[in-house]
């Protein structure tokens, strides 16, 4: 079935001469929508421009589930855009999540409810909350069970609403990872942070190979951006040159004093 799933994504816009095999695309487009109990053409909720290219249909589909890494900044710029076109959106279980953070990623702080602890019965009160708001995302506490989850997933394409789970999900609509952490703004020892360029992968079962960006995140503004091209991937911080004590006639320098150790490029996140 994943081998027909993908050749079903890949082909149904392409243009067809052959009148049998339009009439076999569209009954094999037909299964597959019966099966995933959604349009593949059906709209979808906006995202940032700079991640658009990294999802399914160019913004989160309602119905679907998405599995993200544990990265608060990455799952608040996911919501700005849905939030400022007007959807409700909910957060369960992230109880250190900072309103000022969410405004400044674009989250309409209006439209936004927080369930900081929902404790063991996190599952239970994801679902509930997805029957009323069309955006709802999840720090999972504990594992939950194949037959929850389905339950789940059912529910999620009836209201047609977005799953949005820091950590891995089953029959996720893609998959997204941060990678290759760089801070901009710090010189030889000082300096103020201006930003972090991450290498955001996303993978689905919709592509046959994994999409890449480069993005700034957050960027300089605290927002989201695509990053130049002049940042590239992370680089370490290395020992300087050993200095000679005698020659300079000062003491030798402690390993914390600026003179101990010499940034290489933008120091990366850890």
């Amino acid at each position: 079935m994943r081998a027909i799933v993908q050749l079903t994504t890949s082909h149904a816009q392409e243009p067809v001469d052959e009148p049998e095999q339009a009439d076999e695309i569209l009954r094999l487009r037909t299964q597959l929508e019966r099966v995933q109990g959604r349009k593949l053409d059906a709209p979808v909720l906006p995202v940032h421009p700079a991640l658009a290219s990294l999802l399914p249909g160019g913004g989160l589909r309602p119905g679907a589930a998405y599995s993200l890494p544990r990265s608060t900044s990455l799952l608040l710029a996911l919501l700005g855009h849905p939030s400022q076109a007007g959807s409700w959106c909910a957060v369960v279980g992230m109880p250190r999540l900072g309103a000022e953070a969410a405004e400044g990623m674009g989250v309409d702080l209006s439209r936004l409810v927080l369930i900081p602890d929902p404790g063991s019965r996190w599952l239970a009160v994801t679902a509930t909350i997805a029957e009323v708001l069309p955006v709802v995302a999840v720090r999972p506490s504990g594992r939950a069970a194949d037959a929850e989850i389905s339950r789940l997933a059912a529910r999620l394409r009836d209201r047609g609403s977005v799953l949005l789970v820091q950590g891995p999900w089953p029959q996720a609509e893609a998959v997204l990872e941060v990678g290759d952490p760089v801070w901009t703004g710090v010189g030889r020892g000082h300096g103020y942070l201006e930003g972090r360029a991450v290498t955001i992968t996303a993978s689905s079962r919709r592509w046959p190979r994994p999409r890449r960006e480069r993005l700034l995140l957050p960027d300089a503004s605290g927002g989201l951006s695509v990053a130049p091209d002049a940042i590239g991937p992370v680089q370490a911080i290395r020992p300087a040159a050993p200095i000679d004590t005698a020659r300079r006639g000062g003491p030798e320098p402690t390993r914390f004093s600026p003179q101990s150790y010499e940034p290489v490029g933008a120091r990366a996140a850890g």
